[in-house]
């Protein structure tokens, strides 16, 4: 909405400025002389276009900046001036562009709600939903301390996650470099040291047939690696991919329980949040469903709704899917009965993001032996396949 500069005169004669926010030059002359406002003169200010950055905003940014925004309006400081402060002082361009956007929108009598759903690129719909329901109940204060205990619980889970895939993924690297390595140098050589006259073995034979193929037609194989890395980045993305992954990745070895306790714990953390935030069962359970992580716990929750809205509890909802485990069904239970239904999510959460992080280091634990005896494998087979041919043509030559 635009701004208006303006210039007036008090009855007693004295001048002063100030500034009003309207859809057009009438608008705000009507506004001011509501006001009893003498007006003297009225200039439209040009406002400034924020380019949006294009870098990425993390959790731990966003959570810093809740925090932020709390304290300060615990201070007595209004919204926008929070705003405006934290807009000059955030160190992610991106997120300052944002802020600043979102401060003069709510200046022009947007809602805080509306002007953070806005930047949706960086805001969540939970995040939105939740400034919804404080601004709402009135304790804006109280929803930004409990979303930056949100976004830090959620950082926390993830780095876990990374955590426990990273050696694998190094290794896995390691592995094919040193493959390719061998199959350019090293393969050669011994191609060179063996006589015509050996019959070479399955494995040899099929070793040698690569390592010249790559030498002789590397190009191909560059252009094959370089198109298989953009068709998984891309691929993955697709509708058909997305679905399979979704309906399988609980189910897979060793990180399919990972995975599986990481979605239940923001699941949880989440409605928990909601709740905490003064939002009603059927609207928490809106936005914690599809940002649990899951398609499948989302479309679950969804119908747990419809039969939450025709009179049945939460946990005799939610147990129907087959999806939440007893535990958490009988601690919604006792909530719900209890009256203490936040709480109890909370501990859940807690007890879920403990057994992530125990299953995290005991994935990484179980993956490191894993990975190494997957190198010994091929490095063994490699040499086995080099070495073999050498000892027959010694052999052939001694007798």
């Amino acid at each position: 909405m635009p701004s208006f500069s303006y210039e007036a005169i008090t009855k007693q004669g004295d001048s002063f400025v100030g500034k009003i926010s309207a859809a057009s030059r009438e608008e705000a002359f009507d506004k001011l002389r509501e006001a009893n406002i003498t007006v003297t003169d009225l200039i439209e200010e040009k406002t400034k276009a924020i380019k949006k950055a294009k870098g990425k905003v993390s959790l731990a940014d966003l959570s810093l900046f809740s925090r932020q925004v709390a304290a300060m309006i615990s201070a007595g400081i209004p919204v926008t001036q929070a705003l405006q402060t934290l807009s000059t002082q955030t160190a992610n361009a991106t997120l300052a562009a944002a802020i600043t956007q979102i401060a003069q929108d709510v200046e022009g009598g947007s809602n805080l709600s509306d002007a953070f759903s806005q930047q949706g690129h960086i805001f969540s719909e939970l995040y939105c939903s939740m400034i919804a329901a404080g601004e709402t109940g009135g304790m804006l204060e109280k929803t930004l301390s409990a979303l930056a205990v949100q976004l830090q619980k959620d950082r926390q889970l993830k780095e876990a996650v990374k955590s426990a895939t990273t050696y694998p993924k190094m290794i896995g690297v390691f592995a094919i470099v040193l493959l390719i390595a061998m199959l350019v140098i090293m393969v050669p050589i011994f191609e060179g040291m063996i006589p015509d006259t050996v019959e070479l073995n399955p494995i040899t034979s099929a070793v040698f047939t690569l390592s010249g193929s790559i030498r002789a037609k590397y190009f191909f194989y560059i252009a094959g690696a370089i198109l298989g890395f953009l068709g998984a980045k891309f691929g993955r993305k697709t509708a058909v991919a997305h679905r399979i992954w979704e309906n399988n990745k609980m189910k897979l070895p060793l990180v399919g329980e990972l995975i599986s306790k990481t979605v239940l714990a923001r699941f949880c953390r989440i409605l928990a949040t909601l709740l905490n935030g003064g939002v009603t069962a059927v609207q928490a359970l809106e936005s914690a469903g599809p940002t649990s992580g899951s398609d499948l716990i989302s479309a679950a929750v969804k119908i747990a709704i419809t039969e939450i809205e025709n009179g049945r509890s939460i946990n005799e909802a939610l147990q129907d899917s087959g999806l939440f485990p007893p535990m958490l069904i009988s601690m919604i239970a006792i909530g719900e009965e209890a009256g203490t239904l936040p709480s109890m999510l909370d501990k859940v959460a807690e007890f879920f993001e403990e057994d992530v992080e125990s299953l995290s280091k005991n994935l990484g634990t179980a993956l490191e032996p894993i990975s190494l005896i997957m190198i010994g494998v091929v490095v063994g087979t490699m040499l086995i396949s080099l070495y073999l041919p050498v000892f027959q043509a010694t052999t052939a030559s001694g007798s």
